[in-house]
């Protein structure tokens, strides 16, 4: 298990610029993604005592951590608080949905040509944490392979549901080798959203597509194409050795054979090995479903697992945490008891089978909601708001119960210790054991160091 990991731990210092190991505990990350924006002041930083206007629709219930005041509809994780960190003071000044860039990355979107929506992902951005951990792997693997995909994106890439490719899941300028396997698991109808409801084990079917052979092509035959195709591949490395199209080509078919031989990974998506009765704990919904997935993932060996919980309908916001209508009812029938049920789940079980102490779990959104409640009749919500929203962390050593920083009186800017999109992911690298200090290479050759104004809160573990 985590035999990617152990590469890490070769050298103090390369020549690539990697610099002095930390003590992170961390041997995966599992980054439980919200997308759209969760409101702050309806989740983790409420205010009973201001306005309702500001407050919203929710009441306060008291959490395990003396202090922390959480909603209503989410009494499974105030029970469970001691088990995580929360940060409440996460800003930064990217008010759109581009905020996904910087929270995957820790580094501003780059200028591009983003389509219609302003979205899109390009080939000028920067990497995402996961594939930055993909490629030191690989960097530190004698053979330039690794036994397990690193990076995994679950259960589908970022904005597919709803017809969008989201910037900052991918690889940028690193190389496609360094993208995120993803899963596909489909919607049954263009409206539908399996987020909001239960799911069968048919549609929960996270195997990936192409692994079993085509009839009549057995491994022999597969590795005799294999040796042909080589031969014919270094023939042409050597005509252009220098091109990275043709390094990231050969990367990625090294990568699907890898994958065509591995009975492990092909049981390691398998969800079926399951039991039903672990299941029913996460919500048999597709948040629930795809965060044992994640689970199962690290256990085999992946080091970065991403769940999204995405929008499934193009331009639909009450089908995601981006709420800018019909908060209360998207808020109190789907959005936090999905979230309630779920996390509480992954955290009693990695808890319980000491998977936590290994692998930390960050949980949040890529901005918050105004502090200013609109209510328009049913329509009532919160808009973009990227400057004070919380953060969840846990495991790999995390301080469960701490409180790190205090927002204003709204929950509107922080009044003390803010948090920078950098500073995450300075903690996310440390935890890991890499240093922020190590150096990439850009998109000219250039070594760029991983972060760039960023502090790792080490204040948060023990």
């Amino acid at each position: 298990m985590f035999g990617a990991h152990a590469a890490l731990a070769r050298a103090a210092e390369s020549a690539a610029g990697r610099g002095p190991r930390t003590n992170g505990k961390a041997k995966a990350v599992l980054f439980v993604f919200l997308y759209g924006g969760p409101s702050q002041l309806d989740t983790f930083d409420m205010k009973p005592e201001i306005p309702r206007a500001y407050r919203g629709p929710f009441d306060v219930i008291d959490a395990a951590t003396p202090g922390l005041r959480i909603c209503e509809h989410l009494p499974r994780l105030a029970a469970r608080s001691n088990r995580y960190a929360t940060i409440r003071t996460v800003t930064h000044p990217q008010n759109d949905h581009n905020g996904t860039h910087f929270i995957q990355t820790g580094r501003t979107v780059p200028p591009a040509n983003r389509g219609a929506a302003n979205v899109a992902a390009t080939n000028v951005d920067w990497p995402a944490f996961g594939s930055v951990v993909s490629y030191l792997d690989h960097q530190d693997s004698p053979t330039g392979q690794l036994a397990f995909p690193p990076y995994i994106y679950l259960p589908q890439r970022l904005g597919h549901y709803a017809g969008y490719d989201i910037v900052g899941q991918y690889a940028g300028w690193l190389g496609k080798a360094y993208d995120p396997m993803a899963t596909a698991i489909p919607k049954q109808h263009a409206l539908d959203n399996p987020f909001f409801r239960d799911c069968t084990d048919k549609e929960l079917d996270f195997r990936l597509t192409g692994l079993d052979p085509l009839p009549g092509i057995t491994l022999d035959r597969l590795n005799t194409r294999q040796r042909l195709l080589a031969q014919l591949e270094s023939r042409r490395r050597d005509l252009d050795s220098s091109s990275t199209a043709t390094r990231t080509y050969t990367a990625q078919q090294q990568q699907a054979l890898g994958l065509i031989h591995s009975s492990d990974i092909a049981k390691a998506f398998d969800i079926r090995e399951e039991s039903d009765r672990l299941r029913d704990t996460y919500g048999r919904n597709l948040f629930g479903q795809s965060l044992v997935m994640a689970r199962r993932l690290i256990e085999h060996g992946a080091r970065f697992v991403t769940v999204g919980w995405d929008m499934t309908v193009r331009g639909d916001d009450t089908t995601s945490w981006d709420s800018h209508r019909e908060l209360t009812r998207i808020n109190r029938d789907h959005l936090l008891p999905g979230l309630d049920v779920g996390l509480s789940a992954l955290l009693d079980d990695m808890g319980q089978s000491g998977l936590l102490d290994e692998v930390l779990v960050m949980t949040g959104g890529e901005m918050g909601r105004t502090p200013k409640f609109e209510n328009r009749g049913s329509q009532d919500g919160r808009d973009h708001w990227s400057y004070c929203f919380p953060m969840l962390l846990a495991g790999a050593g995390v301080r469960g119960g701490m409180i790190h920083g205090v927002s204003d009186k709204h929950s509107a800017y922080p009044a003390d210790l803010p948090v920078t999109p950098a500073d995450l992911a300075a903690t996310i690298y440390h935890s890991l054991g890499i240093s922020p200090h190590t150096r990439i290479p850009d998109p000219q050759g250039k070594p760029t160091p991983l972060v760039e104004d960023g502090r790792a809160l080490t204040e948060l573990f023990g």
